[in-house]
């Protein structure tokens, strides 16, 4: 898969190197697909690895090897949910730069109150990957709000994914310290 993922990220590098000048149908079909692989493999890594907590596995027998494993496939997740957020919020980052809608998918505070954000300020990356940690840590929305309902079940499943694996692997590693 990884092979995959390479080609679709050079394919989108290829296509549009710089900063977001056009909006492409097929770069937003591509962008999707990388970012649903992704998504994929950080959700079959999470399988694996509480699959190996319930059936046993070599990482689980040494507490700094799963808490190494368990922080892997946990920013993993942390990071393919923001690039979910990311691409799909208000129609991606191409339709944000040129024409932000009047009803995003995410209220952010910036958004709900235009006095504490200078004009014209538009999310960028590093809102969603600060949208998907909170979500992973607090299990709940703590920055922004989703409003649309994709949005509102990407993150539930991203903090139900989130709980299970904290809880399962935090619980494994006081065993084997124990």
């Amino acid at each position: 898969l990884a092979l995959h993922e390479g080609v679709l990220l050079v394919t989108l590098i290829v296509a549009d190197p710089g900063s977001i000048t056009r909006r492409s149908r097929v770069l937003r079909v591509v962008g999707i697909v990388l970012v649903a692989v992704l998504g994929l493999n950080a959700m079959v890594a999470t399988g694996l690895l509480i699959d190996s907590l319930i059936t046993g596995g070599p990482e689980t027998e040494s507490a700094s090897d799963l808490l190494e494993a368990g922080a892997i496939v946990w920013v993993s997740n942390n990071i393919a949910f923001a690039l979910l957020y990311w691409e799909l919020d208000s129609g991606g980052s191409a339709a944000r730069a040129h024409d932000p809608p009047s009803h995003p998918d995410f209220a952010f505070p910036q958004q709900l109150n235009p006095n504490i954000a200078s004009p014209g300020w538009r999310p960028l990356f590093v809102d969603y990957l600060y949208l998907g940690f909170t979500n992973a840590t607090a299990f709940s929305p703590t920055d922004a709000m989703p409003i649309a309902p994709w949005a509102k079940m990407a993150m539930a499943v991203q903090a139900s994914v989130s709980l299970a694996l904290l809880g399962l692997v935090v619980a494994r590693a006081v065993n084997v310290f124990s």
